[in-house]
């Protein structure tokens, strides 16, 4: 069976590019989940963030929004001493901070997915790329989120991982010609 080449022979990103990538996901808890995990991945290998995930789930309370905006420096200086994630504070810090811009969000679009999909005209973008090296690492639409998402108080949101974060949620279809995904979302 054909991927798209990133999936590489791994198992568990195997999994992930089959299962999730490229999804369409409109449910907050995950969009929050996977800003949060592509912001952790700066400067990270994918792979290195998804073996750590079942760890980021348990660190943030399964990404509740409601719960890590309540996280205080104590709960950060926990969350340092964590060998299962990866332990900078800044990025620690961001997930907190986005935490509470989620809850932002959510009050006054109704949910953080209306306000992300806005960025896409509510349907996937689907471009066939014919190569991983026709991907681009941002767009026009990356950059857009990334200007908003800053000015509502998001960390770790520039404009390539807003494009990640994209790819990932199904904002974005990059799935590359002759990747069984890419037929089958057609």
């Amino acid at each position: 069976m054909k991927r798209c080449s990133w999936a590489g022979d791994d198992p568990l990103m195997i999994h992930y590019h089959d299962t999730e990538w490229g999804v369409p996901s409109r449910d907050d808890r995950h969009l929050f989940e996977m800003l949060v995990l592509e912001g952790a991945q700066a400067g990270l290998s994918w792979r290195t963030i998804l073996r750590k995930r079942e760890s980021y789930r348990r660190a943030f309370a399964g990404f509740d929004p409601r719960r890590v905006a309540r996280f205080d420096a104590r709960s950060a200086a926990r969350l340092l001493r964590d060998p299962g994630i990866v332990r900078n504070r800044l990025k620690i810090a961001a997930a907190i901070a986005n935490a509470k811009a989620v809850l932002a969000v959510q009050k006054e679009y109704g949910s953080l997915a209306t306000f992300l999909w806005e960025f896409v005209g509510d349907a996937p973008l689907a471009i066939r790329r014919k190569t991983p090296r026709d991907v681009p690492a941002k767009t026009p639409e990356s950059d857009a989120m990334s200007k908003a998402l800053a000015k509502r108080g998001f960390q770790f949101v520039g404009s390539t991982i807003c494009y990640a974060f994209m790819q990932a949620c199904g904002l974005v279809d990059d799935h590359v010609v002759g990747c069984f995904k890419a037929a089958k979302q057609r």
